[in-house]
């Protein structure tokens, strides 16, 4: 016999997340229709505002970052968070986005992810002063874009923070780089470690790295998100997997001598761990017929992956973080935005961090209601609908069920059962003992009469959801939106 890793490798978590939008944890559905939420709401003046706010403002003219674009990482460590972005002077007129000369990687902090500063670090002279917030990199490194991890278990305390980047110095090649803070890197002695390559993602998933961008390497001309993989950081796959796919051009040859006129992947996609499946934030190169990239538009759209190679977008297109009608944007030119990596839960709310992609940058938040990025809901609500999640086992008795779903109360319910792996109830979970859930909120706990948690078969399980249809109990079904799904250990 042979045994063949190919699939969706299973994961053992603390908790299990299981998003409306995603069609792996909950494969098995009836009657229900899928929505997603865009980000485009601000968190500072009147509700309902379309514009986000600037969180993180260039600096002055004639400053190591008077161009400020994200290209970089916002990430929690502890009750601080900490911020790499790219700062630049000037504009760079060979730039069809005006970037300006001399990349540096900068550092800011913020308590609450919303009001950020730009420390003083002491540690690198600009204009004959170290008053400034430039992390110490090697002077001959150019840097050009990357995404940092952090891994605190990490036995060596000087790879503790690592970094992924293109170094303009080393035509645009892959490069690594290691720092015990964050604040002091070393670059490896190996660079460049790739081929030439724009990333925006970087994960360790199952005990492998991962790292994404757009680069060469495939067939056609467009842009696409390609992954690369090393389990060191320092020996990378020498092929890459072809994670994405937008553009008709894709494979074979073409005698279009037209490029940059379609649909294609900017950047790859940015990168947020939930345990069980990894959310990707990645750039919509919308082209223009002139092929000119001056004229080029870009929203941000949602990806999601099991594997952290191969990646789909729950509704194909869907403007995640629609362009339209940045502050303090260039006048002329359409809109374009640029992901970065990093998002967080701080309290009801879930933060993402970006930027626009031309010159006039700067950091910018978007925001949902805590994980409410999408939701399924009754399609026809005179009809029972349902959803089935994929099988669940916990390692031992004690698991816990919580929903994150809206529109319940006096006139709207949801019924949760508990079922074996083959679908069959679970005596006392299921039918005229499923739990009856009327409570509203980001994390509704499920009781099956007095128990909370889940059965300790020892074996896998399945929930199912059921909404509706109109009766009694639920004559609002129609109100029901489901969230997530949250199996949390004990």
């Amino acid at each position: 016999m042979i045994e063949i890793t190919c699939g969706t490798p299973t994961r053992q978590v603390e908790e299990a997340v299981l998003f409306a939008f995603d069609d792996v944890s909950l494969p098995f559905r009836r009657n229900l229709s899928m929505h997603l939420i865009h980000g485009k709401s601000m968190i500072h003046g009147e509700p309902g505002a379309e514009k986000t706010p600037i969180v993180l403002a260039k600096g002055p003219p004639g400053s190591h970052d008077e161009g400020l674009q994200y290209y970089g990482t916002t990430i929690r460590v502890g009750d601080e968070f900490r911020m790499w972005y790219m700062g630049r002077w000037g504009k760079d007129p060979a730039m069809a986005n005006n970037e300006g000369y001399d990349g540096r990687l900068c550092y800011a902090v913020s308590r609450d992810g919303i009001n950020w500063e730009k420390p003083s670090l002491g540690l690198v002279e600009y204009n004959e002063s170290t008053d400034n917030n430039i992390v110490e990199f090697p002077p001959e490194v150019d840097y050009y874009a990357g995404a940092v991890l952090y891994e605190p278990d990490d036995p060596d305390p000087n790879r503790r923070f690592k970094l992924n980047f293109e170094d303009h110095n080393l035509d645009n090649h892959m490069c690594v780089a290691y720092s015990p803070d964050g604040l002091q890197w070393t670059p490896s002695p190996n660079n460049p470690v790739g081929p030439r390559f724009e990333q925006a993602g970087l994960i360790r998933w199952n005990g492998c790295y991962y790292v994404n961008g757009q680069g060469p390497g495939h067939p056609g001309k467009s842009r696409k998100l390609l992954t690369y993989a090393s389990y060191d950081f320092e020996h990378w796959s020498e092929a890459s997997v072809h994670s994405l796919k937008r553009s008709d051009l894709i494979e074979g040859p073409s005698t279009e001598d037209r490029t940059r006129t379609g649909e294609e992947v900017h950047l790859g996609a940015a990168l947020h761990d939930r345990g069980n499946v990894i959310l990707g934030i990645y750039g919509q190169w919308h082209g223009h017929p002139s092929s000119d990239r001056r004229y080029v538009t870009m929203d941000l759209g949602l990806v999601i992956s099991h594997d952290a190679m191969h990646f789909q977008e729950p509704i194909p297109n869907f403007r995640f973080i629609p362009g339209r009608e940045e502050l303090d944007s260039t006048i002329g030119f359409g809109p374009a935005l640029m992901q970065g990596q990093g998002m967080e839960n701080v309290g009801d709310k879930t933060l993402y961090w970006y930027s626009l992609w031309r010159s006039d940058g700067q950091v910018r938040l978007a925001t949902w209601e805590r994980d409410r990025f999408g939701y399924v809901t009754p399609h026809e609500s005179r009809e029972e609908a349902l959803v089935i999640t994929c099988p669940l086992q916990p390692a031992g008795p004690g698991a816990r069920v919580f929903l994150n779903i809206s529109g319940l109360g006096d006139y709207a319910a949801v019924r949760v059962e508990v079922l074996d792996l083959e679908f069959r109830p679970v005596d006392g979970y299921a039918g005229a003992d499923a739990a009856l859930v009327r409570e509203s909120g980001m994390r509704v706990p499920v009781l099956w009469h007095d128990a909370e948690t889940l059965p300790a078969t020892g074996l896998p399980l399945r929930l199912s959801v059921r909404f509706g249809p109109v009766g009694p109990d639920c004559t609002r079904p129609e109100d029901i939106r489901l969230h997530a799904l949250y199996v949390q250990e004990a």
